[in-house]
């Protein structure tokens, strides 16, 4: 069984960051650790949520994992509120960088997967600055997968922010050979529309030079955590064996199946959406992926 480790917040009540990529990637068959940077008790659109802080958790947590020899498939990243957890999660990197296969003992590099969370809807989140931009764009040099939207990756390029209906596909293009020049392995541009009845993502793989994309129904209604789904779902796939864009590509049906689902419920949810009712989906889903890989069943 793959193991992969994860680093972000819990918001208890939700549906966003690890009460989402635990239960997610668990499900699709990937033993999945978590490193909690904070405790909160909703997620911070819900009015008077409480907030605990485990940064100083962090190096002693890596510390019991590195005596105990744990390595991990894949380590990702979601919402980091801060200038000392990018410098630690950027040492837990380049510590557990190498897995290490338990029957061969071979070692083999594990995939860095970022999720640059820090604004949407072309602003920041409260308490983000440029220079937590500018030290994300750093971190980010650290990946091989990086998801950002829009909006992060104009903060990341310092370029003014275009809304949907003011782009085009050259100049995701642009922004994406841009975000390349970072350092990352693959870039993937996130709720890229050029129309109003669809959105998906556009990437690049900076070695070969290919452009990829996908593009799923756009549903205007705007669902908390849809986000973290994506991002969580896309590692799971990863680490099931599919290419990266058969990967994202799944990732975006199932968020899509997630927000049909949450539509579908006479009572709905008011703070995310109902992941949970769509698993049986996402199963499926990576089982057609298999069967077409000739992965496992």
């Amino acid at each position: 069984m793959k193991r992969i480790v994860t680093i972000q917040d819990i918001s208890c009540v939700g549906k966003c960051s690890l009460t989402v990529a635990l239960p997610i990637i668990s499900a699709m068959g990937v033993e999945a650790g978590v490193l909690p940077t904070a405790v909160l008790s909703t997620h911070t659109a819900i009015e008077g949520f409480t907030f605990h802080d485990l940064t100083r958790e962090i190096p002693p947590i890596s510390e019991h994992w590195q005596k105990l020899g744990f390595t991990f498939d894949a380590v990702y990243t979601g919402y980091l509120g801060s200038f000392e957890q990018l410098e630690l999660c950027t040492e837990f990197i380049r510590t557990f960088r190498m897995s290490r296969d338990p029957l061969t003992g071979n070692e083999y590099p594990a995939c860095v997967f970022v999720d640059p969370v820090m604004g949407d809807h072309g602003r920041l989140y409260s308490g983000f600055t440029t220079d937590f931009v500018r030290e994300m764009g750093r971190f980010c040099a650290l990946a091989d997968v990086i998801v950002p939207n829009m909006t992060e990756a104009s903060y990341l390029l310092g370029i003014d922010y275009l809304k949907d209906g003011e782009y085009d596909e050259a100049y995701v293009r642009d922004v994406l050979r841009r975000l390349c020049g970072l350092g990352v392995r693959n870039a993937v541009l996130t709720g890229v529309s050029f129309s109003p009845e669809n959105v998906g993502f556009m990437g690049l793989n900076a070695e070969s030079g290919e452009f990829f994309s996908y593009f799923t129904e756009k549903i205007p209604n705007v669902f908390h955590g849809t986000g973290d789904i994506f991002a969580s779902t896309a590692v799971g796939a990863l680490m099931n064996e599919f290419s990266l864009e058969d990967s994202l590509a799944a990732a975006a049906d199932y968020t899509l199946e997630c927000i049909r689902e949450t539509l579908r419920d006479p009572v709905g949810c008011e703070y995310g959406v109902n992941f949970e009712t769509a698993i049986p989906y996402l199963l499926r889903r990576i089982g057609k992926l298999n069967e077409m890989s000739g992965g496992k069943e």
